[in-house]
């Protein structure tokens, strides 16, 4: 990590005049003195930075500045920090993670798979509190290979469940899993299958198709199966989705699920089997892209199949993040969730970071989210492991090659986060002034935390408001700061 240099750079150059008179002497002005710079403050500081440049120069370095607040106002538009106007409860920042992230960090050596863990899920010195995780139940695209838990050769079926079995994940999810829950015990999980096993859909096949109808009761059972078997091995999910991307079926896996079918298997199947179990794991709707509002909102319309809903979960590779408010103002009293979004390889710092901050971590929230999940935590040099016909250019927020871990812009869009506002934060009200778009948190420490990021190309100066006194502050172009106090 580099040192964050503050102050102010350059100064006017003024050219001299020549003077011509009648026989005198030609003389230039003499310079006048530039007013000295302000001395930096020293001593202690009430509020903490967290800084990341676009330009990587400092990357989620914690700065060396001293920012007290002050009753003077300094140059600059004001951001004010507002604790008594609150929104939605915060349940976490994190990743996907794969069965190939899984694989990826599990080969690296002991030390070294302990020490990025650390890293990743620990909150202390320059560790960045990673406190979501989204998994596949089963294979998704970015597993090494496709399967579900209860696989059997073509032709056959097994209704009663009898071969279902963790097997697939004894090697690498669930020791990486069981490693994270030692570092961070109060990991929220969410769990989305990316299709049923195929022998339950009307294709045969692990991508598209359908589940079949006589086939609902069975699955529900599959997933009560999962809950209690991850149980057993000591991992509680705190949440399912019952489809990733239902809409998508040209995936490797997928399974099509229509809100028509998705509202049936809820209300019928899965709400009773997980309440019959005495599980009482959220389901969460849809898991797919914004544009398609239509989908939670004929679900949450069917008051049989809204009793078992917590909430909705969105990607955004079509649509606009403003309707997840849309989403929250039909039903203010279920939830909304961002569980998906990919760095496409092999990415641009600047544009990406500036992008995912923008969009996900201060617009998902402002938009009542209560998660920001960024896919996935972990690829290798070649965007692998995949299926065949998996995503061949997803970016993972870290690259492993061998030992070698390169941190890429999802790891620091969710730093900026992850690390302060902690699972029990609560979004505060803030003012958006031009090109400095932000979200403030108060964690449950009582710590307040903003997340401000100059949008403009140009170094901005600005003030922080709070309870009647100001802090001055100054970003870079393209910045991204995190203010704690």
């Amino acid at each position: 990590m580099q040192k964050i240099l503050a102050g102010i750079m350059g100064s006017a150059l003024l050219g001299a005049l020549t003077l011509t008179g009648c026989g005198g002497d030609n003389k230039p002005d003499p310079k006048p003195t530039p007013p000295p710079p302000p001395p930096a403050e020293t001593g202690p500081s009430q509020v903490a930075l967290w800084l990341t440049t676009s330009s990587q120069s400092t990357l989620f370095q914690k700065s060396a500045l001293v920012l007290n607040f002050k009753e003077t106002t300094g140059a600059g538009p004001i951001i004010s920090v507002d604790t008594t106007t609150t929104y939605q409860s915060i349940d976490g920042f994190g990743y996907t993670l794969t069965g190939g992230s899984a694989m990826l960090i599990n080969q690296l050596p002991a030390s070294n798979r302990t020490a990025l863990l650390k890293e990743l899920f620990a909150t202390d010195g320059n560790n960045i509190g990673t406190s979501y995780l989204r998994i596949s139940i089963g294979a998704s695209d970015l597993s090494d290979r496709v399967f579900t838990y209860d696989d059997v050769p073509a032709g056959q079926t097994d209704p009663t469940l009898e071969k279902f079995s963790l097997e697939p994940e004894k090697k690498d999810l669930l020791p990486v899993l069981k490693e994270i829950l030692a570092i961070y015990p109060d990991l929220k999980i969410l769990g989305s299958p990316w299709t049923a096993p195929p022998w339950m859909k009307d294709n045969g096949s692990y991508k598209g198709g359908s589940l079949k109808p006589e086939y609902y009761s069975v699955y529900a059972n599959y997933f009560v199966k999962y809950l209690q078997a991850m149980q057993a091995e000591g991992i509680r999910l705190d949440a399912i989705t019952i489809q990733n991307e239902p809409l998508h079926d040209g995936n490797n896996p997928s399974m099509y699920m229509s809100a028509t079918q998705q509202g049936t298997f809820i209300k019928n199947n899965l709400g009773p089997a997980l309440k019959a179990a005495g599980l009482t794991t959220k389901i969460i709707l849809y898991d797919h892209n914004t544009d398609r509002i239509d989908y939670p909102l004929a679900i949450l319309n069917d008051p049989e199949a809204r009793q078992y809903v917590d909430g909705s979960a969105f990607h955004l590779y079509a649509g606009t993040i403003e309707a997840l408010s849309t989403v929250h103002n039909a039903f203010p009293d279920k939830h909304v969730y961002f569980t998906e979004q990919w760095v496409g390889g092999p990415g641009n710092f600047a544009a990406d970071f500036s992008w995912h901050v923008g969009t996900l971590i201060i617009g998902a929230t402002r938009n009542w989210s209560r998660n920001v999940l960024e896919w996935n935590l972990a690829s290798d040099q070649n965007y692998g492991p995949r299926t065949d016909g998996g995503c061949t250019t997803c970016l993972g927020a870290l690259t492993i090659n061998g030992t070698t871990v390169t941190r890429n812009p999802a790891y620091y869009t969710i730093a900026h986060a992850s690390k302060f506002a902690r699972p029990g934060s609560v979004r505060i009200d803030t003012n958006v002034p031009n090109g400095l778009s932000n979200v403030a948190f108060k964690n449950p420490s009582g710590q307040k935390v903003l997340i401000v990021q100059n949008s403009t190309s140009s170094s901005q100066s600005f003030n922080i408001a709070y309870r009647g006194k100001m802090v001055s502050t100054t970003l870079p172009g393209g910045a991204v700061g995190t203010y704690v106090w």
